[in-house]
């Protein structure tokens, strides 16, 4: 190799550490033009462009003069000569990250820097090979990695950063580790072993007393030639039984510093960044974030760069903070609000203390009428600047009751509930989110950073780089004016500018009417059903806490007498060794990451089997989860000034259309078990009241039975027929009144089933049958109705050449990964591809009604009758007793009749079922 110079400091990247801390640290991302998982590798490129910026400005790092990153070649190397159950319980890298390799490597040629892989050795290998040679050439190096494995290499002039903790590793932070010096690492490594890499080591030594052993012997072998000596007895006999175990783990554990590497040192001399390779790149993967960085800090791309380019540049450049302003006095608002009059539209965004409109204090109002223009009026800031809330709010609510102006935001229900909180009842509003949802529902989150960056290429200002994070966060009135103003106006800035794009591609995707039928008439009507709240009966909850606290112990118990040890059933890793390795339940399952496999599907399938403690485990689960959830936090939810829980409904959180709740999450309260039932009875009716429970009757059937043409079906809704004891009598070939309860459980299961696209397996387990067995039902169901399978083949067909489906209405779902090269994927894509239209349209059919009942129950100036819950299938009223009769009437009606609604006519009637009583429970 060249020689080179003492004054070179050189840079050795663990790329295939990047790569999997950048995968597991990120949540998933794709490429929105064509689906491709992209996650890990826009973490790496971040990180890597982190160290170059960081390398050049920060001086504890110093700046390197050569750079280079070092990949893993393939899981095998000689290692496995060695030992070959080296890492065999690995397992293979996730199906949505290996796509990504190719690209990472992309990305480093990107940066114009260069790469070392070599067959046969890992990254570690040759990072130590590298070390050596550029130690003898009197060279410095910086290794940047996370790894332990590579502390052994911590020597002069050898510094080891981990860009994770953002620190050099000292020599005390190694010898914390393993208790040794690093010369010494290796030795103790071979004694302790490693079962992240299945390095034996020797069985019953841990890392601390290897260290205490190595401390006191000096290495490896001196201490197995004196292990006669040691007067522990377990000691001296397991180091003596596994001698060789120990030498072998110290063959695995020592890195090579001779692997036959073909680069020669100076390629790696760090060159300049070519903008126009490395936009391009960024440009192609859709990385907008990152590319603006990139232009922040190597500066415009050059003239000779495709046109698009220039595009993108221009509208990073379009949004700055030179037009937004602080409104100072009270009459500069009626500049704002002439403006808003002369174009009909304004964007609205408040600022508050809390997340929770219900409870949170106003503590400034931003508006824009123009691209480009904002202003931000401050209200309830600790500061002179602020203005009287009274005063502003007098000013803003009659444009802001005004039908004529439209009111534009980001979630804008959020908005409503606070204005409506002050007296002022927003009119005439229109919602970015809800609008990319009717656009992308299923290619990306809906929230105002993320519509920002794939729309505008732009990053806007972080809430929390505002008020911090942890122990030191603020409160928002305590931000500084100035800034809350650049944060604020950006807010309503980008929320007009995201407006006037999203209502062109409406129109051109003739998708208005989706969102202007479906989407916001809902925003008023679920922003009053969150002020109701319902009321619940927190001594109840108390009771039932107690209850479930019981039944959870007397089932630890249980488990506790099967393990014949006590544990924490509640940590995936000691339930893992009880499962594994005390009782063999089960062959060895492992995570991607590597731990015990311990979720719900893996219990599920071992108490399929029969096995008992699988199912205790089960259902320790669910009682602790409702417990915890429910009878201990619902009454945390209370809102002390209205004594009721005020939930939050969700409209983007779908890729079908129905709605779900959060704070507190309401929809997933299990309906069929006991322990369920009872938490829905603590959902009360104030005194002289009622709830009434309107429940849609099969509704998902009655859509496939119209959605695929079925003939046997339709008719059997039509005739008001059992259809699950029908369904029974086609596939078990009996009379339909001989069908006895087994054979209509089955054949329930199966209806379901279908809509969820259930596998044979997965029936098999629901109806305790074999895989067989299920597959003869599965067949017979088919033949006597072939058109669900046309209908299952045709959605998918179309799926895949679109890359969404339609429900009955025209609303899209979009399914990115229909066509993914792993069968998992694409499986799991499919089945939620031929749900969706049938989800989706029942979804639908329950905004419709819900619009339906709330204008006819404001045309009959009924105050006293409340829409409270929507879940799922099913609506839940309060109205006095008195009215209760009237009112289910009107109910009935009016959700029945909207199979005969403008927007579509089905063929097939809808009935509900409809229930009232005291509370949630007795509905049911």
């Amino acid at each position: 190799m060249s020689k080179i110079q003492k004054t070179d400091h050189f840079y050795l990247i663990d790329g295939s550490g990047y790569i999997f801390r950048a995968y597991y640290a990120l949540p998933p991302l794709t490429r929105k033009s064509d689906g491709l998982p992209t996650g890990a590798v826009s973490g790496f490129c971040s990180m890597l462009f982190k160290l170059l910026e960081d390398s050049k400005s920060n001086q504890n790092l110093q700046k390197p003069t050569h750079f280079a990153v070092i990949f893993d070649s393939a899981r095998k190397t000689f290692r496995n000569e060695i030992y070959s159950d080296y890492k065999a319980n690995r397992s293979e890298a996730p199906d949505d990250l290996a796509p990504q390799f190719e690209y990472i490597r992309k990305s480093v040629l990107a940066f114009n820097l260069p790469s070392v892989e070599l067959i046969n050795y890992e990254a570690d290998d040759l990072i130590a090979t590298y070390v050596d040679k550029i130690l003898k050439g009197g060279a410095k190096v910086t290794i940047v990695s996370s790894d332990k494995d590579l502390m052994q290499l911590y020597r002069k002039n050898v510094r080891i950063y981990d860009p994770m903790k953002n620190k050099f590793i000292s020599e005390e932070d190694v010898h914390k580790k393993f208790g040794v010096d690093p010369s010494k690492v290796i030795d103790v490594q071979a004694l302790a072993g490693d079962s992240s890499d299945n390095v034996p080591g020797v069985p019953g030594i841990g890392v601390k007393t290897a260290a205490e052993l190595i401390n006191k012997y000096g290495n490896l072998e001196t201490l197995l030639k004196s292990a006669h000596e040691i007067k522990q007895n377990k000691r001296r006999e397991t180091l003596i039984e596994n001698k060789d175990k120990a030498l072998i783990s110290k063959k695995l554990v020592t890195l090579k510093n001779d692997a036959p590497v073909n680069q020669d040192l100076n390629d790696f001399a760090l060159k300049q960044v070519d903008k126009d390779k490395l936009y391009k790149f960024l440009r192609e993967m859709e990385f907008n974030r990152l590319l603006s960085s990139a232009i922040s800090a190597y500066g415009e791309p050059n003239l000779s760069s495709h046109k698009s380019e220039d595009k993108t540049v221009e509208s990073q450049k379009a949004i700055t903070k030179n037009d937004y302003h602080l409104i100072s006095d009270l009459k500069q608002i009626d500049k704002w609000i002439k403006d808003a009059e002369q174009v009909g539209e304004i964007a609205v965004d408040t600022e508050t203390d809390s997340l929770d409109p219900h409870q949170a204090s106003l503590i400034g109002v931003s508006l824009s009428s123009k691209i480009g223009k904002a202003c931000y009026i401050p209200i309830g800031h600790d500061s002179k600047k602020s203005l009287s809330k009274d005063l502003v709010l007098k000013k803003l609510k009659p444009i802001l009751e005004d039908s004529s102006i439209k009111k534009i935001g980001q979630n804008i229900k959020f908005d409503f509930i606070v204005f409506f909180k002050h007296g002022i009842n927003m009119t005439s509003m229109e919602d970015t989110m809800l609008m990319s949802y009717v656009l992308d529902a299923g290619k990306n989150r809906h929230n105002m950073d993320t519509l920002s960056e794939i729309h505008l290429n732009h990053k806007t200002i972080a809430f929390k780089d505002l008020v911090g994070s942890g122990k030191k966060e603020i409160n928002f009135r305590d931000v500084d004016v100035e800034k809350a103003k650049d944060y604020a106006a950006e807010d309503a800035d980008v929320t007009y500018r995201l407006y006037k794009k999203f209502h062109k591609s409406l129109k051109q995707e003739k998708l208005i009417n989706i969102y202007e039928s479906f989407e916001k008439p809902m925003l008023k009507i679920l922003a009053l059903m969150e002020m109701e709240g319902v009321k619940i009966d927190n001594k109840f909850l108390k009771v039932l806490s107690s209850k479930f606290e019981k039944k959870i112990e007397k089932i630890q118990k249980e488990v506790f007498k099967i393990s014949k040890k006590e544990f924490n059933i509640a940590s995936p890793k000691q339930l893992g060794e009880i499962l594994y390795n005390d009782l063999k339940i089960a062959d060895l399952k492992r995570t991607k990451k590597g731990s015990f496999a311990t979720s719900a599907a893996v219990l599920e399938d071992l108490a399929f089997k029969g096995h008992k403690f699988p199912q205790l485990v089960l259902d320790w689960r669910q009682l602790s989860k409702l417990k915890n959830t429910y009878s201990d936090s619902l009454p945390e939810h209370i809102n002390p000034n209205t004594n009721r829980v005020h939930t939050s409904f969700l409209l983007a959180a779908t890729n079908t259309g129905r709605l779900a709740s959060s704070d507190p999450n309401l929809q997933n309260i299990p309906i069929k078990s006991e322990d369920g039932k009872d938490i829905r009875k603590a959902f009360i009716a104030e005194k002289d009241n009622v709830l009434i429970s309107a429940d849609y009757n099969q509704i998902e059937m009655r859509i496939l039975a119209d959605l695929a043409d079925v003939k046997e079906l339709k008719k059997a809704f039509k005739n008001n027929e059992d259809i699950h004891s029908l369904t029974a009598s086609q596939i078990f070939n009996v009379d339909i009144k001989k069908v006895n309860q087994d054979q209509r459980r089955k054949a329930k299961a199966i209806n379901f089933g279908i809509i969820y696209g259930i596998s044979q397996y997965g029936l098999a387990k629901q109806i305790n049958v074999s895989n067989y067995e299920a597959e003869e039902f599965l067949n017979a169901y088919f033949a006597k109705f072939p058109e669900i399978k046309v209908y299952m083949e045709q959605t998918i067909k179309f799926c895949r050449k679109s890359g969404y489906v339609n429900n009955i209405f025209g609303r899209r779902s979009h399914f990115i990964n229909i066509n993914d090269k792993n069968y998992n994927v694409r499986n799991f894509q499919e089945r939620a591809a031929i749900n969706a239209p049938i989800q989706g349209s029942a979804a639908e059919i329950m905004r419709l009604a819900m619009i339906r009942l709330y204008r006819k129950l404001s045309d009959e100036k009924n105050d006293k009758t409340k829409m409270l819950l929507q879940i799922h299938d099913e609506l839940i009223f309060e109205t006095p007793k008195d009215e209760a009769k009237r009112i289910s009437e009107i109910i009935i009606n009016e959700m029945t009749s909207v199979a005969k609604s403008d927007q579509h006519s089905f063929s097939i009637p809808l009935t509900v079922d409809l229930n009232t009583g005291e509370n949630w429970g007795t509905l049911h």
